[in-house]
């Protein structure tokens, strides 16, 4: 039994989640009112709510391949000239230390190590904010 299963095992069953790709476009969108946001927010409250996501970000500038593996990851505002309500969002999404585990169990083509110190880049926050609205 390979790590995803293991994981999945210990989670209730739920309906199964669409696989999304979703170009963030401008980090205003994260607090804008326009099309983009509105499309992002009807999106969520048509999906079941998940029990985890794994967003593939091209926002790290690296040597090597990375997974966040803390559980509370910060929000990271790796952009500039941009107002300063943007500089203030934060989205406090809990991380998963063993979710981040099960994806390393299952890659074996290339190392993936686990990253403490990053975060969500806004990549990643600025849509799923929307989306995903406590």
């Amino acid at each position: 039994m390979n790590e995803i299963d293991r994981i999945a095992g210990n989670l209730p069953v739920t309906d199964q989640m669409p696989l999304l790709f979703v170009g963030h476009g401008s980090p205003m969108n994260a607090i804008e009112d326009n099309t983009f946001s509105r499309k992002w927010a009807e999106l969520g409250k048509q999906l079941p709510l998940p029990q985890a996501i794994l967003c593939i970000s091209a926002h790290w500038l690296t040597s090597g391949t990375f997974v966040t593996a803390m559980e509370k990851p910060r929000t990271i505002h790796d952009f500039g000239g941009f107002p300063p309500e943007l500089f203030r969002q934060q989205y406090p999404a809990p991380g998963s230390p063993e979710m981040a585990e099960a994806v390393i169990g299952i890659q074996h083509e290339n190392q993936i190590s686990k990253d403490f110190d990053w975060g969500l880049d806004h990549g990643t926050w600025s849509v799923l904010k929307p989306i995903f609205r406590s």
